[in-house]
């Protein structure tokens, strides 16, 4: 038997007996009742703590996470809406050309009367 098998061997069997005491311990009662309660403890702990660091700095004056956060999501509205406004101007500069290049095919042509008087009468055929 080589080192690397009996290594094996040892090591599966020492990871199999860790994993039954262990999970005997993680299922026990008197191990997880004191670990959700300390567990509860520090998650209020931290709630408390976040909350009067924000109070800090809010009267301090600095911008807490949650105005940081409004302003973004502010922010974040008036890029969509100049957004909008750009692609809407797009198509209103598209629709103008258009207008003005209608407009040039019908324009007076050089030379010619810009008085519909003046101009010659068509005959009918």
């Amino acid at each position: 038997m080589s080192t690397w098998e009996t290594f094996k061997k040892g090591f599966d069997g020492w990871e199999n007996s860790t994993a039954k005491v262990l999970e005997r311990v993680l299922k026990s009662p008197s191990f997880v009742g004191p670990s959700g309660s300390a567990l509860s403890a520090y998650m209020r702990a931290k709630a408390k703590s976040e909350a009067t660091k924000t109070q800090l700095w809010g009267d301090v004056g600095v911008a807490t996470k949650l105005d940081q956060e409004r302003t973004l999501h502010l922010l974040h509205r008036l890029e969509s809406k100049m957004l909008d406004l750009e692609e809407r101007m797009e198509v209103l500069v598209q629709k103008l050309d258009a207008s003005e290049a209608r407009l040039a095919a019908h324009a007076p042509r050089e030379g010619a009367s810009p008085d519909p008087a003046a101009a010659p009468k068509r005959t009918k055929k």
